[in-house]
């Protein structure tokens, strides 16, 4: 979105009526029955979760399994040069301001919050053997690693893969509805439809205010370990109320202004504490144990994604492995969503390896340097009391942590504002998907649609936070994860399904070149005036007029003809282009456009149409569904484009002879 659409966002109301009302209505029961009665709601949903750890546990090992695998397969076969978007579309985003906004989305305030906290944990208290030993830590890192690395980001790019696919490149709703068009088509319009954005919204608000809750607890924390600001509920309202007031000034200023700029400081100052980390800590041990932790990570990835532990029963696969599982499950739609909506542009190839893992590798290290630091400060003896502070308290964990290095006061106050920073990013890129799911897939609605999602998170996280109901929710919440994963497994046979016909598509269409311009004696030298010369808007205008609109007219004529239904569209006053579609009923219909496009002049030879060669000038581009073909029309012939039209055509007939 771009803040060009300020103006609109300012007074535009649009929602989809049923899935706004019923997940609003749903919240408030839901919210109402863990806040009124937080026992007896923990007990049910505490008993929900056992009952899947102990039933299903092997479902959610299987299904994070086949996510991967499907990400990497996508990653490296045909199918990655395919674009979400059409085949001439351009990323919006840097990759630096694209790595900033997916990363401070998907686990930034996480990394805040289990950096020291989880590596110390397995360490002290590991699944099997004894603790505060070489082969704890050694294991504990090999199960951080395992955690936070290519399942959990594999689980988000499947999501976006398939969102940013259907969305960017066969303009369906940017909603998780949309994922399940090619297994039952329109009806993702209707009940099937609503039902799943309405489901999709109640997880990822659950999942929001429960990891909010979390959030504001670690900045109270670290007011506390500063300030000595007292930790109470008190001062977590007044700190959710202020972060809030944050997210809803950032919602309102748009994508570009607010999240992307707030992501960008978030990576900023991650990069500073990271290198102070490294460079003033154990430096040399750090790298080594990156290294090897590298290694056994890798060697180890399949044992370990397939361990159930099932000779040897522990509670502590529940507690850890099935409940991350669950966990990014459930925080996949809204992550998701988030990420394809500013992946539109990059071809799949450069998403599976940009999107999973660049950030992987960054939470790798990051917890090698955290974890590995920790961990050697209590093996040691240097800080020996930590481990036991993390075990009672993990919000303090690296306040607790910073504590041995100088200036600790200076990397208490920049980790305690990376914090702040990634709440409000958290909760302002949740509030613009909250209202995207409620919104037909739009995100540039009303000012007001949009600030009723921030403030929905906040008033959520407030009552809950102080009636004690966050874990029912969140347990509520990887509970929930069960039947999405269901729905997941359904979309991603849809996607591959689609992805195969695209594929398919691609190889006809690469099998030929452009019609010839024209033959004859003069031919070539036509063909170079045409090169040399760089027409303005109303040339190729005059051009899609008088020659490409007959041209289309006639060749329809001639499939009506034949008894083929097909049309011409003329919008070249309102959008500089020309259409035909031939519609196939129960097949994929064929489309061949002639849009007029601008290009820079080139700076070489004699330029007779533009006045300056700093200029731009157009061109009669042809685009067929899957966006611009990379050729230029402008000067052909009406025979010549008659006779593009047909080659298009004829492989349009093998392409959907071949899939039938």
């Amino acid at each position: 979105m771009s803040d060009n659409n300020a103006t609109s966002q300012s007074t535009r109301f649009s929602v989809d009526r049923p899935v706004f009302y019923t997940s609003i209505i749903a919240l408030l029961a839901l919210v109402a029955y863990a806040g009124l009665m937080p026992k007896q709601s923990g007990e049910f949903f505490s008993l929900l979760q056992s009952g899947i750890v102990t039933y299903a546990s092997w479902y959610y090992v299987m299904v994070v399994a086949i996510i991967l695998v499907c990400v990497l397969v996508l990653g490296f076969s045909r199918a990655g040069d395919i674009k979400l978007g059409l085949d001439h579309s351009q990323p919006e985003y840097s990759n630096l301001s694209w790595f900033a906004m997916l990363f401070s989305a998907g686990m930034g305030i996480g990394l805040m919050f289990f950096g020291v906290a989880e590596p110390v944990m397995h360490f002290m208290s590991p699944p099997r053997g004894d603790g505060n030993t070489v082969a704890a830590a050694r294991e504990a890192m090999r199960l951080t690693f395992f955690h936070w690395g290519l399942h959990a980001w594999s689980i988000y790019a499947i999501v976006a893969l398939i969102l940013g696919y259907f969305s960017h490149r066969h303009g369906l709703p940017l909603t998780l509805r949309s994922a399940l068009y090619p297994l039952i088509g329109e009806r993702i319009y209707g009940r099937w439809g609503t039902t799943i954005d309405v489901f999709a919204i109640l997880g990822t608000t659950c999942g929001i205010a429960t990891s909010l809750g979390l959030g504001v607890i670690q900045i109270n924390s670290g007011l506390d370990h500063l300030f000595g600001i007292e930790i109470s509920k008190a001062t977590q309202v007044l700190l959710i109320i202020g972060t809030m007031g944050l997210a809803t000034v950032s919602v309102l200023m748009g994508l570009d202004a607010g999240i992307k700029r707030l992501s960008e400081l978030n990576m900023t100052l991650a990069a500073i504490l990271l290198a102070i980390i490294v460079l003033v800590g154990p430096t040399v041990f750090i790298f080594q144990t990156f290294m090897q932790n590298i290694g056994d990570y890798l060697s180890e990835i399949v044992s370990k994604t397939f361990n159930l532990y099932a000779y040897d029963p522990t509670d502590w696969l529940g507690g850890w492995t099935i409940l991350y599982w669950g966990w990014w499950l459930s925080w996949a739609p809204f992550v998701g969503l988030f990420i394809a909506r500013i992946s539109k542009g990059r071809t799949i190839r450069e998403f599976v390896f940009g999107a999973m893992l660049v950030p992987c590798v960054f939470n790798l290290f990051w917890f090698s340097a955290f974890g590995n630091s920790a961990i050697d400060l209590i093996l040691s003896g240097t800080m020996p009391e930590l481990g036991a502070a993390v075990q009672e308290n993990q919000a303090v964990a690296l306040f607790g942590f910073l504590e041995s290095f100088p200036m600790s006061s200076v990397l208490a106050f920049i980790a305690l504002l990376m914090v702040v920073v990634f709440f409000v990013t958290s909760a302002d890129s949740g509030a613009m998907v909250l209202n995207m799911l409620a919104s037909k897939g739009e995100d540039n609605t009303s000012a007001w649609q949009r600030v009723i999602w921030t403030v929905m998170i906040g008033l959520i996280t407030v009552v809950l936070l102080y009636a004690g109901g966050l874990s029912a929710l969140q347990t509520a919440s990887i509970a929930g994860a069960l039947p999405f994963s269901l729905a997941l497994l359904w979309a991603i046979y849809g996607f591959f399904k689609a992805v195969r016909i695209d594929v398919a598509k691609r190889d006809v269409e690469a099998s030929m070149q452009p019609a010839a311009m024209a033959s004859g004696e003069s031919a070539w030298r036509d063909r170079l005036d045409r090169l040399l010369h760089y027409p303005d808007t109303a040339k190729v205008s005059t051009f899609q007029t008088s020659v490409v609109l007959p041209a289309m007219t006639e060749f329809v004529s001639e499939l009506k003809a034949h008894g083929i239904e097909a049309s011409v569209t003329d919008r070249v006053a309102q959008e500089g282009k020309v259409a035909l579609e031939v519609n196939h009923e129960q097949e994929i219909n064929f489309v061949y456009e002639v849009i007029c496009v601008s290009s820079a002049v080139p700076k070489v030879g004699e330029v007779t149409d533009t006045e300056d060669l700093d200029e731009t000038y157009s061109q009669a581009e042809v685009h067929l569904s899957e966006g611009g073909q990379g050729y230029d029309i402008m000067g052909w012939s009406k025979d010549s484009v008659v006779s593009d039209i047909v080659s298009r055509y004829e492989n349009h007939l093998y392409f959907i002879d071949g899939i039938s």
